[in-house]
Parts: C-alpha cells; sequence; structure tokens
C-alpha cells in the first residue's frame, strides 16, 4: 500500500472502518488494524508494548470491556489530521468521543497514530495519547 493517491481520504476511510468494528465490542477484531509489535503511551505517560496480535485482542478486549461498562455503545471521531510521511506511512492525529446510546458524551479525548501501509492494507504499530 502506497500513498500515491489520497493518503487523508484513505486514512478516513480506515478510521471509518475502525469506528465500525468498535461497535462489536470484539478486541480481536479491533486488533486487526494494528500491527505487531504495537506500542501504545497513554495520557499517563505509560508506555506498554504488545508482541503478538493475541496480546493486541487481549489488551483490547479489555478497554472494550470497561468502555461498556461505563456505558458506551459507540464511539466517533473528529477533527482529523493526516500528516504524509513518505509513500508508505502516515501521521493521524483526531478527537475520539465514546457515547452512550442516546449519543450524549461519556469520554472523550485526542490521540494521534503512526500508521504503516502494507499488503493489507493500513495498519497502526503506534499511538500516543495525549495529555490535557
Amino acid at each position: 500500500m502506497s500513498f500515491d493517491t489520497n493518503p487523508r481520504q484513505e486514512v478516513k476511510q480506515f478510521f471509518d472502518d475502525f469506528v465500525e468494528a468498535f461497535k462489536a465490542f470484539d478486541g480481536p477484531l479491533i486488533a486487526r488494524r494494528y500491527a505487531a509489535p504495537y506500542v501504545a503511551l497513554s495520557g499517563e505517560g505509560v508506555l506498554q508494548s504488545f508482541a503478538t496480535q493475541a496480546r493486541i485482542g487481549e489488551y483490547f478486549q479489555n478497554v472494550v470491556d470497561h468502555y461498556r461498562q461505563m456505558g458506551c455503545r459507540s464511539c466517533r471521531y473528529t477533527h482529523l489530521e493526516v500528516i504524509s510521511l513518505g509513500r508508505n506511512s502516515a501521521l493521524a492525529t483526531l478527537d475520539w468521543e465514546l457515547l452512550h446510546e442516546d449519543g450524549s458524551i461519556i469520554h472523550a479525548w485526542r490521540e494521534s497514530y503512526n500508521l504503516a501501509g502494507t499488503g493489507k492494507g493500513l495498519c497502526i504499530f503506534a499511538s500516543t495519547d495525549h495529555v490535557g
């Protein structure tokens, strides 16, 4: 995969598909959008590394289980910014909102993702939650 056409559109489609996958609250399904190894930096400065797809799936299952307990039923993103980092990678930054069934916001944050183009499409290999 390369960004020969429109990197912003390709990244937007990637996150539109991510939102659809999130609706299943299925950690392994969400994990398919991530490369192994995957590195995540939380807003509190905690760095985590996940070496396998199975471990990434377990991590996201715990995350979506927690979100569901909070009353979350879906999510959406806004303010997508995309910076091309060459033909096969990009940096995407966006705001996430976790939503109740009625569409009200439970929680919101800003996050950046390092994406790589692969034979299977885009995948995330690192993410950073923004502080504040």
